[in-house]
């Protein structure tokens, strides 16, 4: 396979597999599980692939790539470095990719918001990769702010709820609402979000509503996918907990 100088940057981390993937305009060095490839826009390479393999790949237009830059370090988006690396290791980067991944299996895109967020910053702050300092955040979001978004988020608990529109009630970018947030409010957006969730979740269970119109109701993106999070946050199954809760009444 041969990239001729792709239009966005390009973020990939093998998930699994990976040694029978050899880039080969680099001496035919090969990946392995938890090898991380940048490619800047424009950088072209050439790849061998003999091995199954699975991996995540991240797309991200410059435009989009500078405007990050940007807002979370208030430094001109021509002193953006991005550089090229083939089957590097970046624990952080690596862990905000593999939540990418997840929250795409998940049909999560509230999750994979924050974890692109993470991904870019862990970037930009690598001293590898230039070792830009963000800008400090010494407060939270002011009271009147932050009620907007929380009762923002309790409005729309059934619908798609992204990180880049609850910046937007802010006045913020999606970064500093990531940090101001948990600053005042002691867990990520996403964190937020997913706690009301199973709060409703729950309410709903010992009303005796089906659990697949549950699902929807609390904006899961289908009953498995509730079942997934409410075992992992409470150590039970939904039907579990409703058994539990018709068995107290």
């Amino acid at each position: 396979m041969r990239y001729e100088q792709p239009d966005d940057h390009t973020f990939s981390l093998y998930l699994e597999g990976g040694s029978g993937t050899r880039r080969i305009d680099r001496g035919h060095v090969s990946g392995w599980p938890g090898a991380l490839c940048i490619m800047p826009q424009g950088a072209s390479s050439e790849w061998a692939i003999t091995d199954p393999f699975a991996f995540v790949h991240l797309y991200v237009p410059d435009m989009e790539m500078r405007r990050v830059f940007a807002e979370t370090f208030d430094r001109d988006c021509r002193l953006m470095v991005v550089p090229e690396a083939t089957f590097d290791q970046s624990p952080a980067l690596a862990q905000a990719l593999r939540r990418i991944a997840e929250a795409t299996m998940w049909g999560d895109p509230l999750l994979a918001d924050a974890a692109i967020t993470t991904a870019l910053a862990c970037l930009f702050v690598d001293p590898r990769y230039g070792g830009a300092r963000p800008v400090c955040v010494k407060s939270g979001l002011a009271p009147v702010v932050r009620r907007r978004i929380t009762d923002y988020i309790e409005a729309h608990l059934d619908t798609q709820i992204t990180l880049p529109h609850l910046a937007s009630l802010a006045g913020l970018s999606a970064f500093h609402l990531q940090r101001m947030f948990r600053a005042s409010c002691g867990v990520s957006p996403h964190g937020w979000v997913q706690h009301r969730r199973l709060a409703r979740a729950k309410a709903l269970l010992a009303e005796g509503e089906p659990i697949a119109r549950i699902a929807s109701a609390c904006g899961f993106s289908s009953q498995s996918h509730l079942t997934r999070v409410f075992k992992t946050h409470t150590g039970t199954t939904p039907s579990a907990f409703r058994r539990s809760v018709s068995g107290r009444a």
